[in-house]
């Protein structure tokens, strides 16, 4: 058994209200992260294009200008943070949950575990892999 999990004393209803919170939290985070992207694709057809030598080149003729690659480049080396954030939160709020009808049940070593579990980290590697795969994208 874990130290301190004797020290635990859980109210349900306590937990429900909080992971509800969070739940209302993480639903805007997403929101606010598809509007991100929106905004960022929006800025990046906008920042306009790139011709070399006076030839246009790449699909529709002309190539993306050099904000567009720019953009695209930081949300690339910003993709695994942002996908973090949901994740590390429907994480947490799932862990809370299990620990909790664990310690319900009586069942303190299982609640221990949910609870360390809930506390590592997540890899997002997989989500985003599954994301490129739904938007046809590599």
């Amino acid at each position: 058994m874990g130290v301190g999990v004797t020290g635990w004393d859980i109210v349900p209803a306590g937990v429900r209200s909080v992971i509800s919170q969070v739940r209302e939290a993480a639903a805007g985070m997403n929101a606010g992260i598809k509007l991100y992207g929106a905004s960022v694709q929006g800025a990046m057809r906008s920042a306009g294009t790139l011709s070399v030598g006076g030839e246009s080149s790449g699909s529709g003729g002309q190539a993306a200008g050099l904000v567009a690659v720019a953009l695209g480049q930081f949300i690339e080396g910003t993709e695994t943070d942002v996908a973090f954030l949901p994740l590390r939160a429907s994480n947490s709020a799932n862990g809370a949950v299990e620990a909790t009808n664990a310690y319900i049940a009586g069942n303190l070593e299982q609640a221990w575990n949910a609870q360390r579990q809930a506390a590592l980290a997540p890899d997002v590697t997989a989500l985003l892999a599954a994301a490129r795969s739904k938007a046809g994208g590599s």
